[in-house]
Order: C-alpha cells, then sequence, then structure tokens
C-alpha cells in the first residue's frame, strides 16, 4: 500500500497542540523548525502546503504569566491575540530561514458560512498559493465566540480542505492513527491502514454512535475526514512524533491511517455543481464560448456571453445554455447578475475598467464548471 500523498498536489497540514508545544506550556520552537523544514521539502517536490496550526493560546498563557488555562472567553481570547503575535513571528523566523514566505490567515465559522466571506477566503489563499507563499490557519479565536467556533482545528482543516479543493488533509496528531478499539484498554486493538472516508464503522471505533470506545478526540478527525471527502480529498491520519512523516508520506509510504475519498476533488466538486437542476440564473453564451467549455475544457469568460438571466450574487450556481436555451453546464459565478451584464461581451482585461475592480478574469473558473 502506497501513501495517497504521493500523487496529492495540493495538502492541508493540521498540526495540533501537544506537536507545536512544550506540553502546553508555550511555543516548542525546535518543532516548529522541523515542521518548517518538512513543509519546505514538499514544496521542493512541487506540492502546494497549506498549513492548519494550533499553539496561539497557549503561547498567549505562556506571555501573560497565566499558569493556568482560564474558562472566561474574554481571557482565552486575549491569550489569542498575544499568542497569535509569538506563533506567527516564530514560524515566519523558521519558514524564512528556508528561502520561504508565509502569511498568516485567522478564519471563523462565519467567515465559511457567509457565501461573500467564503469566496473572498477562497481567493485570498488561492492567490497565496499561486505566490508561493505557505498560509498558516488557526480559527480567529480573539473574536469567536462559543456559538461560531469551529470547535477544533481538525474541523478547521476539512473545512480548508473543501475551500481551496485541495487533493488531501493531513491531520498530524500524537497517536499512530486509528485504531479499531482504544489500544489502551484493549491491547488487541489494530491499526486501520486503509478505509473509506464516511464509512460509518469507524466513528463507531472513535467513539462515535453505536460504542462506548473513546480515543482521545479521535472522532473529531474521523468526522473531519468524511468532510474532506465532500470535495474529494483524501484524509490521512499519522503520528506528527514519526521521523520526517511528511516527507517519507509525499515520498510514497503509508504512515498511519489512510481514509480514501469515492471520488476525485474535481469530479466530486462538478458532481455538486451538476446537481443543482435549477440556478439563480442563467448565461447564454455565444457559438465559440460553448465550444470553448465542451471541448476545449476551459473557463467561461465575459466575451463569449450574450445574455444574462435572473438574479443572482457572486458565487451562486448559474445555468450556461447554448443560444437555443440548450443546457450546457453548470457553474459558480464570479460576480453578481448586474455585474455580469455589464461584462457581456467584453474582454477580461476590460473587467477592472469596466467594474472599478477585478476579481477574476473569468466568469466561471474551470475549476468551478460542470458540464452536462
Amino acid at each position: 500500500m502506497n501513501s495517497v500523498i504521493a500523487q496529492a498536489q495540493r495538502l492541508i497540514v493540521k498540526v495540533g497542540s501537544s506537536l507545536v508545544t512544550n506540553d502546553g506550556r508555550g511555543l516548542d520552537h525546535a518543532r516548529l523548525a522541523r515542521w518548517a523544514e518538512q513543509i519546505a521539502a514538499l514544496n521542493t517536490l512541487g506540492k502546494e502546503v497549506v498549513l492548519v496550526s494550533s499553539g496561539a493560546i497557549a503561547e498567549g498563557l505562556l506571555r501573560l504569566g497565566w499558569t493556568q488555562r482560564p474558562r472566561a472567553i474574554n481571557e482565552l481570547q486575549a491569550a489569542a491575540a498575544v499568542g497569535q503575535m509569538g506563533l506567527i513571528e516564530a514560524y515566519e523566523r523558521c519558514f524564512r530561514s528556508h528561502g520561504l514566505r508565509s502569511a498568516q490567515v485567522l478564519l471563523t465559522h462565519a467567515d465559511l458560512a457567509d457565501r461573500e466571506r467564503y469566496l473572498n477566503a477562497r481567493s485570498t489563499l488561492r492567490t497565496l498559493l499561486e505566490l508561493k507563499v505557505i498560509p498558516i490557519i488557526n480559527e480567529n479565536d480573539t473574536v469567536t465566540t462559543e456559538e461560531i467556533k469551529f470547535g477544533d482545528n481538525d474541523t478547521l482543516g476539512a473545512l480548508v480542505a473543501n475551500l481551496v479543493e485541495a487533493d488531501a488533509l493531513i491531520i498530524l496528531t500524537d497517536q499512530p492513527g486509528l485504531y479499531t478499539a482504544d489500544p489502551r484498554q484493549n491491547p488487541a486493538a489494530e491499526l486501520v491502514r486503509e478505509a473509506k472516508a464516511g464509512d460509518p464503522a469507524l466513528e463507531a471505533m472513535a467513539g462515535g454512535a453505536g460504542s462506548n470506545v473513546g480515543t482521545g478526540g479521535m472522532l473529531t478527525k474521523i468526522l473531519a475526514a468524511k468532510r474532506a471527502a465532500r470535495s474529494g480529498a483524501h484524509t490521512v491520519i499519522a503520528s506528527g512524533r514519526e521521523d520526517r512523516v511528511l516527507v517519507r508520506l509525499a515520498e510514497g509510504e503509508a504512515i498511519g491511517s489512510q481514509l480514501i475519498a469515492s471520488a476525485a476533488t474535481l469530479e466530486a466538486r462538478r458532481q455538486w455543481l451538476a446537481d443543482h437542476l435549477r440556478g439563480r440564473g442563467r448565461l447564454v453564451l455565444d457559438a465559440g464560448a460553448v465550444t470553448a467549455l465542451t471541448t476545449q475544457g476551459k473557463s467561461l469568460l465575459p466575451i463569449g456571453v450574450t445574455a444574462v438571466e435572473g438574479d443572482f450574487q457572486r458565487g451562486e450556481v448559474v445555468a450556461c445554455v447554448d443560444a437555443a436555451g440548450r443546457d450546457i453546464a453548470r457553474g459558480l459565478s464570479n460576480y453578481s447578475a448586474d455585474e455580469a451584464r455589464r461584462l457581456i461581451g467584453h474582454p477580461s482585461h476590460a473587467i477592472a475598467d469596466i467594474l472599478g475592480y477585478s476579481d477574476e478574469p473569468e466568469l466561471i473558473h474551470r475549476d468551478s464548471l460542470a458540464l452536462l
């Protein structure tokens, strides 16, 4: 069995607090340096990496001189605000030593629940990856409340995998992977080497429905893998204490538990788009645009649109039809209906002049397009 990471091009790497802190007492800078070194090696292999890292609150507690984690959310928010300074400063220094640039991105659940903010976050992250910058993501603990918290960075990692259409999610923990039972209580427990993401039996193993067994947070990882699989991302759950674990995974070594998504990333995304039988509007295409989409696999540009029907916002699903009204495709529009009407028939380089800004050169990017 080979690692699914070997073939993956865009990766989300999630490291928990136990892998970046000194038992919760501030950051372990030597460990951060090792993560940066491995991610730099993945970068050399041509892989794009988004890092989801815990550790801000632990660093904030140390800097504030607090010996116990507070319960009051305003104090946790204050600790996170102080700790983020140290976390990003440390990562920036580590990545810079390998000639890499890094960027801090703080997200809340509200950012990804709101379609406009979701698209803005996706656009920012895609741009950072195109610029060969390493995005370092954490939940924005300085502004979250109990109602809008992700609750754990495993979930955050899965949401980011969906956001950027990642090929794989790597969840690094202090356990070797997923076991058939809690190995601390059952000596006969076996490591699950490979399974299908979303298999209900996995949740039972990890302490979910139908089981009284808990394995120290493994359930959140199983549910994260299930969520990531919705956009076609495979998940690997492995020990972050394994030597050079990221590099070895990238080189094809099977480490930990592999939870396989049933569809490739773009296939899953396009199936979701194709399932939208009714969009919020329609774009009528000329013959050249129909050919570009159906036979050349290209994106839809404003110059190939002859009419815009309906009322839709940026990021909503719209239908693409030919001059006779026949369905050609479904896709996520990068512009609202009003904006699209102003762009009809114009080349992409004119978007900024017409609208006063340019978000994307395409009305619909080919990765957000499903042919019917």
